[in-house]
């Protein structure tokens, strides 16, 4: 179904969304637009490696007429801490080792995602926002721990509690859409809602190509081919 660009309504519901440029943060981004929001993109660049999400993340909001934030934070610590960022080597990885979640993988960063959500909550509470919507999984997933509905769900309360919203009986909901989606779940939502699968990027590498290799590409290959659906 098509999606409309973000509402100029003075009525319109109105959201931060959390976006990378990659599939599950596109597809929440489409999904907020078609439940009526108008949307805010933000995007937080911490060190990665490569900056082709972000490229990614702006051709997808110019062209949805979405106004895009981008941060850049520098956190030093991460250079030791993840293989996101620094001079360690991201890992080719077995798909059946993601899936059992017998180790966290060396491409989780810290805390990362309660980073995030404080940065939009931040945001959102600064420009009267209504929601903060992050694109979280919890099915097929690396086994991150903030990836997890344990970890959102104190969440709402502390921005509940910690925001001039919150406080005044005008709380931020975060909205969590795809949590319990499998990733062929979440390709069939995709493509319901008419995301440009092509314009996104979820390979931990950088290159003209995802790598097919890393637990990113593995997972989202694993979700078209369960879906029965091409990723083009």
């Amino acid at each position: 179904m098509p999606i409309n660009k973000s509402s100029k309504s003075k009525t319109a519901k109105t959201a931060v969304v959390l976006f990378s440029g990659g599939l599950d943060s596109t597809t929440c981004l489409y999904w907020a637009l078609s439940k009526g929001y108008k949307c805010m993109a933000l995007n937080v660049q911490y060190g990665q490696k490569h900056s082709r999400e972000v490229k990614s993340a702006r051709t997808i909001c110019r062209n949805l007429g979405v106004e895009l934030t981008e941060i850049k934070l520098n956190l030093p610590w991460l250079y030791q801490a993840t293989s996101l960022v620094g001079k360690g080597e991201i890992p080719d990885e077995d798909l059946n080792t993601i899936k059992n979640h017998k180790r966290i993988p060396s491409t989780y960063v810290p805390a990362r995602n309660l980073v995030f959500i404080s940065l939009a909550a931040s945001l959102a509470d600064s420009v009267n926002a209504d929601a903060i919507i992050a694109g979280p999984n919890a099915i097929d997933y690396s086994g991150y721990p903030d990836c997890r509905p344990e970890f959102y769900e104190p969440l709402y309360k502390a921005v509940k509690e910690g925001t001039r919203k919150g406080v005044t009986g005008r709380p931020i909901k975060i909205l969590t859409p795809l949590l319990k989606l499998s990733k062929a779940q979440i390709a069939k939502l995709g493509k319901k809602l008419n995301v440009p699968f092509g314009l996104t990027w979820s390979c931990y590498r950088g290159g003209k190509k995802p790598c097919g290799k890393c637990d990113a590409c593995k997972l989202r290959q694993e979700g078209f081919k369960s879906a029965g659906l091409k990723d083009e």
